[in-house]
């Protein structure tokens, strides 16, 4: 049974800009173009911000003044993520630079007074390491991916997306137990995406914990009960495992909210027969035939299942399910031919039923396969 496909988004809408800081006379000209840009959207309003923030940075003095570096750290770090084909013609260190500012900016004990401002020039260089690692991740550089990954949630530590992005990167590298480690960490704080549980628990089920990775699926599905991938997955796992107790409970509602899947008749059908509840087996069976009727597995099971009853049955009733057996059995040996252990469930059918010719029909195939 497939999950859904896992996918990254590639816009981070995460960070909206905002101009709406306070402002002296003497830095009115630089908010006033930052606000014209906001309104009409053309990149020399950046420009002219820059070239008047800068010239009210000239001496010693203006260096140490925090409310002019502020800005300056508003309006750098504005063009750094607004203007990513640098039609500006910044230099080509002009991101490094303005890191480097917003950096010792965080540092002075006055920041606190310019939070608003501060925090969004640290999201705006955020966002440019994020575009970065997602061009990484274009080009499979799943390394340097979660380099700048990383960098970004430096700026961006509440961002609990960048995670989701780590783990990715690292699970298509191969290293499982550091993807699990980030996807758990992001399940401590999200509980509302049923993608990270299933990322989480098939990486956990990659590592061969599959206890985990249950426990996983497990706190999913109470936080998101209608999630129907979460219960397929689970519902894989105990499949697998052939714990077929734990797994019925899960099967009415996967059943309603599957009704036309093979493989989810299928596994249910399989369920039931295993708790010998005979009814509900040949009704899913039949069900799984109806859906796909090319699929050797459910065919052949019908074929046993009507067999264990012809045994169980006396009588007439004995005899009808051995010819129902009988029956599917051939349906199954013409989808696989070459099938021995169909061919010798025919033979134990017909041995049952007396039906001499057709034991040495079936004699003789086995012969041929068996070369006996």
């Amino acid at each position: 049974m497939a999950g859904r496909k896992v996918i990254l988004p590639l816009l981070i809408l995460l960070f909206a800009a905002t101009y709406a800081f306070g402002q002296t006379e003497e830095l009115k000209s630089v908010v006033n173009n930052l606000a014209f840009y906001k309104q009409k959207k053309d990149l020399k309003y950046l420009s002219n911000a820059k070239k008047s923030v800068d010239s009210l940075i000239k001496t010693h003095a203006d260096s140490a003044d925090v409310q002019k570096n502020v800005y300056k750290a508003v309006v750098y770090s504005s063009i750094a993520y607004i203007d990513s084909l640098n039609r500006l013609k910044q230099p080509a260190n002009f991101f490094e630079e303005a890191c480097k500012h917003v950096d010792q900016l965080s540092a002075n004990k006055k920041i606190y007074k310019y939070q608003a401002e501060i925090d969004y020039s640290k999201r705006c260089l955020a966002n440019v390491y994020l575009r970065q690692g997602f061009d990484y991740m274009r080009i499979s550089d799943y390394n340097n991916a979660i380099r700048v990954f990383k960098d970004a949630q430096k700026y961006a530590p509440n961002f609990k997306e960048i995670n989701a992005y780590i783990a990715y990167a690292n699970n298509r590298m191969g290293n499982l137990t550091d993807a699990a480690k980030y996807y758990t960490d992001i399940l401590k704080t999200d509980s509302t995406k049923g993608e990270y549980y299933e990322a989480a628990s098939n990486t956990y089920k990659a590592i061969g914990d599959t206890s985990k990775a249950l426990k996983i699926l497990q706190k999913g599905r109470k936080h998101l009960p209608g999630d129907k991938y979460l219960l397929i997955d689970e519902a894989n796992i105990y499949n697998n495992k052939r714990d077929y107790k734990a797994l019925e409970p899960l099967l009415p509602e996967l059943l309603d909210e599957n009704t036309i899947n093979f493989d989810v008749a299928f596994i249910a059908a399989n369920c039931y027969d295993h708790l010998n509840q005979f009814d509900k087996a040949e009704s899913l069976y039949l069900r799984a035939v109806e859906l796909n009727s090319s699929v050797y597995d459910p065919v052949y099971n019908l074929g046993v299942l009507y067999f264990k009853e012809s045994i169980l049955k006396h009588g007439e009733d004995s005899g009808k399910e051995a010819a129902k057996a009988g029956q599917w059995l051939e349906k199954a040996n013409e989808i696989s031919p070459n099938d021995v252990k169909c061919l010798q469930l025919l033979q134990l059918v017909y041995t049952k039923m007396g039906d001499k010719d057709q034991i040495e029909r079936i004699d003789n195939k086995l012969k041929l396969l068996t070369n006996q």
